[in-house]
């Protein structure tokens, strides 16, 4: 088995992986990187000021040989102004 590494990025910039972790197969490769980005999303979506704004994220995967894969996520949350009364459009 290899061993892969994901490096986190984000407007904050990168967290490399120094440990990595032994998958077996490109398919595992990409599972791992899909549940890193979705703990990555999370953690920003709860974390963002209720403002609003743009976000991109990134996971880059690489082994011995160099980068193999990376997934990207961005998101935008609006807000809307939900105290106008319902009679008023």
């Amino acid at each position: 088995m290899a061993r892969y590494y994901f490096d986190l990025t984000d407007e904050h910039g990168v967290a490399l992986d120094e440990e990595g972790l032994e998958l077996s197969n490109m398919r595992a490769v990409q599972a791992e990187a899909a549940k890193s980005v979705g703990d990555m999303a999370r953690d920003a979506i709860i974390s963002a000021p209720a403002t609003g704004g743009r976000r991109r994220m990134a996971i880059d995967v690489r082994d011995a040989g160099g980068p193999v894969m990376q997934v990207t996520f961005s998101f935008a949350i609006e807000t809307f102004d939900a105290r106008t009364p319902s009679g008023d459009h």
